[in-house]
Protein backbone atom coordinates (compact mmCIF):
# COMPACT_ATOMS: atom_id res chain seq x y z
CA UNK A 1 0.00 0.00 0.00
CA UNK A 2 1.66 3.59 -1.05
CA UNK A 3 1.88 6.19 2.14
CA UNK A 4 -1.26 8.65 2.12
CA UNK A 5 -0.52 12.17 1.05
CA UNK A 6 -0.88 14.38 3.89
CA UNK A 7 -1.53 18.79 3.09
CA UNK A 8 -1.37 21.30 5.49
CA UNK A 9 -2.95 24.57 3.77
CA UNK A 10 -3.74 27.93 5.12
CA UNK A 11 -4.64 31.10 3.18
CA UNK A 12 -2.07 31.16 0.59
CA UNK A 13 -3.83 29.94 -2.53
CA UNK A 14 -1.57 30.86 -5.64
CA UNK A 15 1.03 28.64 -3.38
CA UNK A 16 -1.33 25.90 -2.63
CA UNK A 17 -2.37 25.70 -6.80
CA UNK A 18 1.43 25.32 -7.58
CA UNK A 19 1.83 22.29 -4.55
CA UNK A 20 -1.27 20.58 -5.82
CA UNK A 21 -0.50 20.72 -9.64
CA UNK A 22 2.70 19.62 -8.78
CA UNK A 23 1.45 16.99 -6.62
CA UNK A 24 -1.02 15.54 -9.15
CA UNK A 25 1.56 15.58 -11.59
CA UNK A 26 3.23 12.69 -9.78
CA UNK A 27 3.33 9.40 -11.49
CA UNK A 28 1.71 7.66 -7.94
CA UNK A 29 -1.14 10.39 -7.66
CA UNK A 30 -3.76 8.37 -8.84
CA UNK A 31 -3.03 5.54 -6.31
CA UNK A 32 -2.34 7.93 -3.69
CA UNK A 33 -4.42 8.92 -1.15
CA UNK A 34 -4.54 12.39 -0.38
CA UNK A 35 -5.51 14.06 3.16
CA UNK A 36 -5.90 18.15 3.28
CA UNK A 37 -6.17 19.60 6.47
CA UNK A 38 -7.12 23.42 5.92
CA UNK A 39 -6.47 25.20 9.39
CA UNK A 40 -8.83 27.81 10.31
CA UNK A 41 -8.63 31.68 9.84
CA UNK A 42 -6.71 33.88 12.32
CA UNK A 43 -8.40 36.77 11.91
CA UNK A 44 -12.02 37.81 10.06
CA UNK A 45 -9.61 39.82 7.38
CA UNK A 46 -8.33 36.17 6.39
CA UNK A 47 -11.48 34.22 6.14
CA UNK A 48 -12.08 35.04 2.58
CA UNK A 49 -8.32 33.50 1.81
CA UNK A 50 -8.98 30.18 3.60
CA UNK A 51 -12.39 30.11 2.12
CA UNK A 52 -10.71 30.17 -1.44
CA UNK A 53 -8.52 28.02 -0.48
CA UNK A 54 -10.73 25.27 0.32
CA UNK A 55 -12.54 26.11 -3.04
CA UNK A 56 -8.79 25.53 -4.65
CA UNK A 57 -8.91 21.96 -2.81
CA UNK A 58 -12.30 20.81 -4.24
CA UNK A 59 -10.70 21.08 -7.87
CA UNK A 60 -8.49 18.55 -7.42
CA UNK A 61 -10.25 15.75 -5.91
CA UNK A 62 -10.48 13.75 -8.99
CA UNK A 63 -6.76 13.27 -9.44
CA UNK A 64 -6.13 11.37 -6.42
CA UNK A 65 -6.85 7.82 -5.56
CA UNK A 66 -9.11 9.52 -2.49
CA UNK A 67 -9.17 12.84 -1.35
CA UNK A 68 -10.27 13.65 2.63
CA UNK A 69 -10.31 16.96 3.28
CA UNK A 70 -10.69 18.67 6.92
CA UNK A 71 -11.78 21.60 7.88
CA UNK A 72 -10.55 23.53 11.51
CA UNK A 73 -12.94 25.87 12.58
CA UNK A 74 -10.70 27.83 14.71
CA UNK A 75 -7.17 28.42 13.49
CA UNK A 76 -5.00 26.08 14.97
CA UNK A 77 -1.23 27.45 13.94
CA UNK A 78 0.71 25.63 12.09
CA UNK A 79 2.93 23.26 14.42
CA UNK A 80 -0.36 22.30 16.35
CA UNK A 81 -1.95 21.62 12.42
CA UNK A 82 1.13 19.55 11.71
CA UNK A 83 1.14 17.37 15.14
CA UNK A 84 -2.77 16.76 15.36
CA UNK A 85 -2.76 15.72 11.35
CA UNK A 86 -0.06 13.61 10.95
CA UNK A 87 -0.98 11.76 14.48
CA UNK A 88 -4.46 11.01 12.99
CA UNK A 89 -3.66 9.67 9.66
CA UNK A 90 -0.60 7.68 10.61
CA UNK A 91 -2.57 6.18 13.56
CA UNK A 92 -4.55 4.31 10.36
CA UNK A 93 -2.17 4.10 7.68
CA UNK A 94 1.28 3.27 9.65
CA UNK A 95 3.03 5.60 7.31
CA UNK A 96 2.83 9.42 5.61
CA UNK A 97 4.22 11.70 3.22
CA UNK A 98 3.58 15.52 4.59
CA UNK A 99 3.45 18.22 2.51
CA UNK A 100 3.19 21.93 3.52
CA UNK A 101 1.40 24.59 0.79
CA UNK A 102 4.27 25.95 -0.24
CA UNK A 103 6.68 22.88 -1.38
CA UNK A 104 6.14 22.25 -5.24
CA UNK A 105 7.40 18.21 -5.95
CA UNK A 106 9.23 16.90 -8.78
CA UNK A 107 6.97 14.13 -10.80
CA UNK A 108 9.53 11.51 -9.06
CA UNK A 109 8.71 12.85 -5.59
CA UNK A 110 5.88 10.19 -4.37
CA UNK A 111 8.10 7.29 -6.10
CA UNK A 112 11.19 8.37 -4.07
CA UNK A 113 9.20 8.31 -0.40
CA UNK A 114 7.49 5.55 -1.52
CA UNK A 115 10.26 3.23 -2.11
CA UNK A 116 12.35 4.96 1.15
CA UNK A 117 9.32 4.07 3.01
CA UNK A 118 9.18 0.69 2.23
CA UNK A 119 13.43 -0.02 2.16
CA UNK A 120 14.14 1.43 5.70
CA UNK A 121 10.80 0.77 7.52
CA UNK A 122 12.25 -2.07 9.38
CA UNK A 123 15.83 -0.01 9.89
CA UNK A 124 15.31 1.42 13.62
CA UNK A 125 18.49 3.92 12.83
CA UNK A 126 16.32 5.62 10.50
CA UNK A 127 13.56 8.29 11.67
CA UNK A 128 12.43 9.36 8.72
CA UNK A 129 13.06 10.20 4.90
CA UNK A 130 13.15 14.11 3.38
CA UNK A 131 12.57 14.77 -0.27
CA UNK A 132 14.77 17.93 0.45
CA UNK A 133 18.49 18.10 0.07
CA UNK A 134 20.80 20.85 0.29
CA UNK A 135 22.76 22.65 -2.21
CA UNK A 136 25.87 20.95 -1.25
CA UNK A 137 29.30 21.07 -2.66
CA UNK A 138 29.95 17.83 -1.11
CA UNK A 139 27.25 16.24 -3.73
CA UNK A 140 28.69 17.31 -6.49
CA UNK A 141 31.02 14.20 -7.03
CA UNK A 142 28.55 11.75 -4.52
CA UNK A 143 27.71 8.64 -6.61
CA UNK A 144 25.07 7.01 -4.07
CA UNK A 145 21.47 8.01 -4.72
CA UNK A 146 21.05 8.98 -0.83
CA UNK A 147 23.02 9.89 2.52
CA UNK A 148 22.28 10.40 6.03
CA UNK A 149 21.64 12.99 8.18
CA UNK A 150 21.50 13.85 11.83
CA UNK A 151 18.70 16.41 11.46
CA UNK A 152 15.15 15.81 9.65
CA UNK A 153 13.95 18.04 7.12
CA UNK A 154 10.19 19.30 6.81
CA UNK A 155 10.48 20.36 3.32
CA UNK A 156 8.46 16.86 2.53
CA UNK A 157 9.17 14.23 4.33
CA UNK A 158 8.03 10.87 5.20
CA UNK A 159 8.40 9.09 8.56
CA UNK A 160 6.35 5.81 10.14
CA UNK A 161 4.09 5.76 13.13
CA UNK A 162 6.34 3.85 15.65
CA UNK A 163 8.68 6.83 14.86
CA UNK A 164 6.37 9.43 15.41
CA UNK A 165 4.95 7.83 18.44
CA UNK A 166 8.41 8.21 20.17
CA UNK A 167 7.96 12.05 20.45
CA UNK A 168 6.66 13.51 23.23
CA UNK A 169 5.36 17.44 22.25
CA UNK A 170 5.84 18.34 25.77
CA UNK A 171 9.11 18.11 26.11
CA UNK A 172 9.37 16.64 29.71
CA UNK A 173 12.94 15.86 29.96
CA UNK A 174 14.23 19.70 29.03
CA UNK A 175 15.52 20.48 31.91
CA UNK A 176 17.55 16.81 32.32
CA UNK A 177 18.72 17.49 28.37
CA UNK A 178 19.65 21.28 29.52
CA UNK A 179 21.51 19.97 32.60
CA UNK A 180 23.66 16.95 29.90
CA UNK A 181 26.05 18.88 27.99
CA UNK A 182 26.48 15.08 26.04
CA UNK A 183 22.88 16.19 24.78
CA UNK A 184 23.51 19.44 24.18
CA UNK A 185 26.22 18.39 21.61
CA UNK A 186 24.73 15.47 20.29
CA UNK A 187 22.06 17.75 19.32
CA UNK A 188 23.95 20.13 18.34
CA UNK A 189 25.40 17.79 15.15
CA UNK A 190 22.49 18.63 13.04
CA UNK A 191 23.44 22.42 12.79
CA UNK A 192 24.20 24.59 15.94
CA UNK A 193 20.65 26.47 15.69
CA UNK A 194 19.10 23.72 17.18
CA UNK A 195 19.54 24.09 20.40
CA UNK A 196 19.06 28.03 20.44
CA UNK A 197 15.57 26.91 18.26
CA UNK A 198 15.12 24.35 21.19
CA UNK A 199 15.42 26.98 23.89
CA UNK A 200 12.98 29.18 22.01
CA UNK A 201 10.19 26.63 21.68
CA UNK A 202 10.45 25.99 25.42
CA UNK A 203 10.20 29.50 26.49
CA UNK A 204 7.49 30.34 23.59
CA UNK A 205 9.08 32.71 21.78
CA UNK A 206 8.52 30.05 18.67
CA UNK A 207 6.06 27.45 18.24
CA UNK A 208 7.68 24.67 15.84
CA UNK A 209 6.82 20.97 15.70
CA UNK A 210 9.96 20.38 13.89
CA UNK A 211 12.47 21.48 16.12
CA UNK A 212 10.74 19.11 18.78
CA UNK A 213 11.02 16.37 16.06
CA UNK A 214 14.49 16.69 15.63
CA UNK A 215 14.99 17.14 19.04
CA UNK A 216 13.19 13.40 19.81
CA UNK A 217 15.67 12.15 16.40
CA UNK A 218 18.49 13.59 18.48
CA UNK A 219 17.55 11.89 21.75
CA UNK A 220 17.36 8.53 20.06
CA UNK A 221 20.17 8.89 18.52
CA UNK A 222 18.60 8.48 15.05
CA UNK A 223 19.32 9.68 11.18
CA UNK A 224 17.30 11.11 8.29
CA UNK A 225 17.65 9.82 4.71
CA UNK A 226 18.23 12.42 2.19
CA UNK A 227 18.29 12.16 -1.50
CA UNK A 228 21.50 13.09 -3.71
CA UNK A 229 19.24 15.34 -6.04
CA UNK A 230 16.25 17.33 -4.35
CA UNK A 231 12.82 16.29 -5.85
CA UNK A 232 11.06 19.23 -3.50
CA UNK A 233 11.26 23.16 -3.77
CA UNK A 234 10.15 25.84 -1.37
CA UNK A 235 8.19 28.57 -2.98
CA UNK A 236 7.23 30.20 0.35
CA UNK A 237 10.22 32.93 -0.15
CA UNK A 238 8.17 35.81 -0.66
CA UNK A 239 7.28 36.67 2.96
CA UNK A 240 3.63 35.10 2.39
CA UNK A 241 4.16 31.86 4.97
CA UNK A 242 4.55 31.88 8.85
CA UNK A 243 7.82 30.48 8.60
CA UNK A 244 10.37 32.25 6.39
CA UNK A 245 14.17 31.05 5.15
CA UNK A 246 17.03 32.72 4.05
CA UNK A 247 16.68 31.71 -0.35
CA UNK A 248 20.33 31.86 -0.79
CA UNK A 249 21.25 28.87 1.38
CA UNK A 250 18.20 26.94 0.96
CA UNK A 251 17.27 27.26 -2.60
CA UNK A 252 17.88 24.61 -4.91
CA UNK A 253 17.05 23.80 -8.31
CA UNK A 254 19.19 21.12 -8.50
CA UNK A 255 15.99 18.28 -9.03
CA UNK A 256 15.87 15.17 -10.23
CA UNK A 257 15.15 15.09 -13.89
CA UNK A 258 14.16 11.43 -14.34
CA UNK A 259 12.45 8.95 -13.17
CA UNK A 260 14.24 5.81 -11.54
CA UNK A 261 14.00 2.69 -9.13
CA UNK A 262 16.74 4.60 -6.75
CA UNK A 263 19.47 2.57 -5.06
CA UNK A 264 18.63 2.70 -1.83
CA UNK A 265 21.28 1.46 0.59
CA UNK A 266 22.46 0.72 4.43
CA UNK A 267 25.09 3.62 5.02
CA UNK A 268 27.15 5.01 7.56
CA UNK A 269 27.26 8.89 7.94
CA UNK A 270 29.65 10.16 5.33
CA UNK A 271 31.62 13.19 7.51
CA UNK A 272 32.58 15.44 4.54
CA UNK A 273 28.53 15.47 4.12
CA UNK A 274 27.45 16.00 7.27
CA UNK A 275 30.00 18.36 8.18
CA UNK A 276 29.03 21.09 5.39
CA UNK A 277 25.72 20.63 6.57
CA UNK A 278 26.28 21.26 9.60
CA UNK A 279 28.42 24.45 8.42
CA UNK A 280 24.98 25.32 6.48
CA UNK A 281 22.50 25.33 9.48
CA UNK A 282 25.06 26.96 12.28
CA UNK A 283 25.58 29.52 9.20
CA UNK A 284 22.03 30.63 9.11
CA UNK A 285 22.13 31.13 13.11
CA UNK A 286 24.59 33.77 12.50
CA UNK A 287 22.60 35.13 9.31
CA UNK A 288 19.11 35.76 11.47
CA UNK A 289 21.76 37.45 14.35
CA UNK A 290 22.97 39.96 12.28
CA UNK A 291 19.30 40.28 10.91
CA UNK A 292 18.16 41.12 14.10
CA UNK A 293 21.14 43.04 14.82
CA UNK A 294 20.39 45.47 11.50
CA UNK A 295 16.60 45.94 12.30
CA UNK A 296 17.74 47.00 15.82
CA UNK A 297 20.35 49.45 14.19
CA UNK A 298 17.62 51.00 12.03
CA UNK A 299 15.52 51.93 14.77
CA UNK A 300 18.29 53.35 16.58
CA UNK A 301 19.25 55.59 13.09
CA UNK A 302 22.61 53.89 13.54
CA UNK A 303 22.06 52.22 9.67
Amino acid sequence: MLAPIVLFVYNREDHTRKTLEALKANFLASQSRLFVFSDGAKTEETQEKVQRVRKLIREYTEHFLETHIVEADRNQGLAASVITGVTRVIHEYGKVIVVEDDIVTTPYFLTYMNQALDYYEDNKKIWSVSGYTLPMRSLKKYKKDVFLSYRASSWGWGTWQDRWQLNDWALPDYQEYKASRHRIRQFERGGRDLPIMLDYQREGKIDSWAVRWCYWQSKYDMLTVYPRLSLVQNIGYDGSGTHGSNEEVFGNSNTEKKEKEYDFQDMEINKKITKEFYEIYSATLWFRIKKKLRKILRRRGQL
